[in-house]
């Protein structure tokens, strides 16, 4: 068993090792940092989507934002949009799951805002959808998906598609990315004269 174990820190590893000698993905993570900080010094706001563990981290990078990453510091306004299980359930229930996010950002979205949408597969409806009304609003997408892309590739402004095509292994780097993310973008807004 030990063995498996060090295969998997391995693959782990190997995910990040091709994530950390690839320039264009730094340089993209530069524009997005660049592209959160304006919005939030703007006064808007970041959203972000997912769906199982994608909606936990989600849910764990919208905190790092509107509690706090290294910084104590203002509030940012970021919100997972899965967290109201009541609306979540009704329109599930009454339209369809694959809306459930386009309906929000229609209601609370505006331009200038950021969507943030993690998918491993790049191929959620339920984030694509919310991608379409995000683009017709005026806010601005990022997508965290697995080596492909899938349909996000397309859907998405900023892309970071992870190296892989194994969940967990794109998971545990979009959180690596998202924290990269929330760092930089807290040292930038509340660093006077960054």
């Amino acid at each position: 068993m030990s063995e498996q174990i060090k295969k998997i820190i391995a693959a782990s590893i190997e995910t990040k090792q091709q994530l950390l000698n690839d320039d264009t993905m730094q340089q993209k993570l530069v524009e997005v940092i660049d592209v959160i900080s304006s919005a939030f010094k703007n006064g808007n706001k970041v959203l972000f989507c997912g769906n199982g563990g994608s909606a936990a981290d989600a849910q764990h990078l919208a905190a790092e934002f509107s509690g706090r990453f290294y910084k104590d510091r203002k509030a940012l306004p970021a919100e997972a949009l899965h967290c109201n299980t009541s609306y979540l359930t009704a329109v599930a229930n009454d339209y369809s799951y694959d809306v459930i996010y386009a309906r929000l950002v229609d209601g609370i979205g505006a331009k200038g805002d950021v969507l943030i949408g993690l998918s491993t597969s790049g191929n959620s409806k339920n984030i694509l959808k919310a991608f379409e009304v995000a683009k017709e609003k005026g806010i601005i997408t990022i997508g965290f998906t697995g080596a492909s892309g899938g349909k996000m590739k397309e859907a998405s402004d900023y892309l970071f598609n992870v190296p892989s095509n194994d969940t967990p292994r794109i998971q545990e780097s979009h959180i690596m990315l998202g924290h990269i993310i929330c760092q930089l973008v807290e040292e930038k807004v509340f660093t006077p004269n960054p």
